[in-house]
């Protein structure tokens, strides 16, 4: 398999290191080790106690546990964690799918869910979330899409980027549409426990025997670096997974299983404080649209911590998040790389602080670039392009 570059990963690989006002990272302010200790009751002892041995192919039973009493119906096993839910989407994709394999994906959506897919040789069809309609999910074109033929459907709602998610009373809808079709659903859920204005889908890895839902600490929870997923499913699904952890990464750390355990016990402890906070920063972000709605124009988002904006005269993102890096500190991530040249992925997960001052650099840089016209719009690159 040859994957493509990743135009998103780029661009991180750029910016996200070297800039200090992140706006356009996809999750909640990420924990300090000492805030975590304080917030999920981890003494020294606790750390002491850890040896550094390998762990279960599946996970450490305690993880599991933890995950399976949140998310399974508490039958650990239908839980194996992973190396973040991207490991998760490749295990999946590479254990279920064939070349020539019809998958339908959702589009925008993270890069992973379609390249892997397409690196096996996969036959791609894209279930578009339009600009037009808000980017909210047409049902009636997903059921154009699935036929009898359909081996996959992937998806992830709330959607990165833009925040779109199924309606409460579309999702027994959707799942009826897939079953019908008999296809695996690849389920990404990685903010399924942050919704903005509307409730909280269930589990579908429950409702569909055929469903395998992923999850991350990364998101919702602000722990990217413990690099710790899991993914949700029937048993026998998860036992096809094997002979590849085997192959790559055998197992996770029993360090990164425990803290990410402790946050999952106590979960409903940070999402108290992270969930607030991403609301009051799109509250600011609301207010900040409504007041610029001369430079530009949006979609409130359902869930996540991204929304999908576009610019008033800015075809081309790209030259704006790159003055906005290389010159104000600010990472703004250029919709290029989901497929939308004149969008940005605009994260609101941040310290509060930090996004209302991302947000007057950004009007002071728009306001400047309405100014001068030869600005406005960036000379077009080849589709996919984003140079270092």
């Amino acid at each position: 398999m040859k994957l493509r570059r990743a135009p998103l990963e780029d661009w991180m690989r750029d910016f996200y290191f070297d800039t200090t006002v992140d706006l356009g990272s996809s999750g909640v302010q990420c924990w300090s080790l000492a805030e975590l200790r304080g917030l999920l009751d981890i003494r020294q002892d606790d750390l002491d106690a850890i040896t550094l041995d390998d762990s279960p192919s599946y996970g450490g039973p305690a993880l599991r546990t933890a995950l399976a009493r949140r998310f399974a119906d508490g039958d650990p096993d239908r839980v194996m964690a992973t190396h973040g839910s991207t490991e998760a989407i490749f295990l999946a994709m590479n254990a279920l799918l064939e070349p020539s394999d019809e998958v339908v994906v959702v589009d925008p959506g993270y890069h992973s869910l379609w390249s892997i897919a397409e690196s096996i040789g996969c036959r791609l069809k894209r279930w578009r979330l339009r600009p037009e309609d808000g980017f909210a999910p047409d049902l009636d074109a997903l059921r154009a899409l699935v036929t009898p033929a359909t081996r996959m459907v992937v998806v992830n709602f709330p959607n990165n980027p833009t925040g779109a998610s199924l309606r409460p009373e579309q999702f027994e809808e959707f799942l009826g549409i897939v079953a019908d079709s008999g296809a695996y659903l690849v389920w990404d859920g990685a903010f399924t426990e942050l919704t903005h204005g509307t409730a909280q889908l269930p589990e579908p890895s429950l409702l569909y025997d055929r469903c395998l839902s992923l999850g991350t600490m990364s998101k919702a929870y602000g722990l990217p670096g413990t690099r710790v997923g899991w993914c949700l499913g029937a048993p026998e699904l998860l036992a096809r997974f094997l002979p590849l952890r085997d192959a790559l990464t055998i197992c996770l750390s029993p360090l990164t299983e425990f803290i990410a355990e402790r946050a999952i016990v106590h979960a409903d402890r940070l999402l108290a404080i992270r969930g607030p906070q991403a609301a009051r920063n799109l509250a600011r972000l609301t207010a900040w649209a409504e007041e610029h709605a001369d430079l530009v124009s949006w979609t409130p988002p359902l869930g996540g911590c991204t929304a999908f904006p576009a610019f008033h005269g800015i075809e081309d993102t790209e030259e704006l998040c790159r003055e906005l890096g290389r010159n104000h500190d600010v990472l703004l991530v250029p919709g290029s790389g989901f497929g939308h040249r004149d969008r940005v992925r605009l994260g609101f997960g941040g310290a509060e602080a930090e996004f209302t001052a991302g947000l007057t650099r950004l009007h002071r840089t728009l306001t400047d670039r309405a100014a001068t016209p030869a600005l406005s719009s960036a000379a077009r690159r080849p589709e996919g392009a984003l140079p270092r």
